[in-house]
């Protein structure tokens, strides 16, 4: 059978959009991949030839938004600037990469699914240690893992308490940097 001219080929990044949008809406658990195909207007079968299962395609989905966090971290970690200054700005770059990409957020830190939990522990852990080095590295004092690890959970409620109910970073900027100075006191 031919295939319709008229219809743009399928490919990974169209149905990691589709998918995207219903694990947000639905929970991972709800959706299925005949869903997700009739979203895109294609048959589920189109979907098994770029993902094998729904477990991938949302593997697929975390690892792509763990990377944009992990630029995110660099970009501010090659910067020449002073250590205090890097520290903060890798503090307001994780609230806005987190406000500003609200539904990749939520899919990355909010889904509770063991069976997704346990596919993809290994890129955050990768991601979180870069952030906890650079946390480590950039601070006047030694801080202890307990420390990094409380520091990282202000910052990730600082976004959850934000999520969905604003369009995105730059409308709590103010309440951003003040949150963030006041956990540089600890550090400092």
């Amino acid at each position: 059978m031919a295939r319709d001219a008229s219809k743009p080929v399928l490919t990974p990044n169209m149905i990691m959009d589709a998918a995207r949008d219903l694990f947000v809406k639905n929970g991972y658990q709800q959706v299925s991949m005949r869903q997700i195909a009739k979203e895109l207007g294609c048959s589920h079968g189109a979907l098994y030839y770029h993902f094998q299962s729904k477990a991938e395609l949302f593997y697929a989905l975390v690892k792509e938004y763990f990377v944009l966090l992990e630029q995110e971290l660099n970009n501010v970690l090659q910067k020449d600037i002073e250590n205090l200054e890097k520290l903060e700005q890798c503090m307001l770059g994780y609230i806005k990469f987190g406000l500003n990409h609200q539904s990749h957020y939520e899919i990355m830190f909010m889904l509770k699914d063991d069976e997704v939990r346990n596919f993809i522990n290994e890129q955050p852990m990768k991601v979180y240690e870069k952030f906890a080095n650079a946390l480590y590295t950039l601070s006047n004092q030694k801080l202890q893992l307990k420390d990094i690890w409380s520091i990282f959970l202000s910052l990730h409620g600082f976004v959850s308490h934000y999520l969905s109910h604003i369009v995105g970073y730059d409308e709590v900027e103010g309440a951003a940097i003040d949150h963030v100075k006041f956990l540089l006191k600890g550090v400092c």
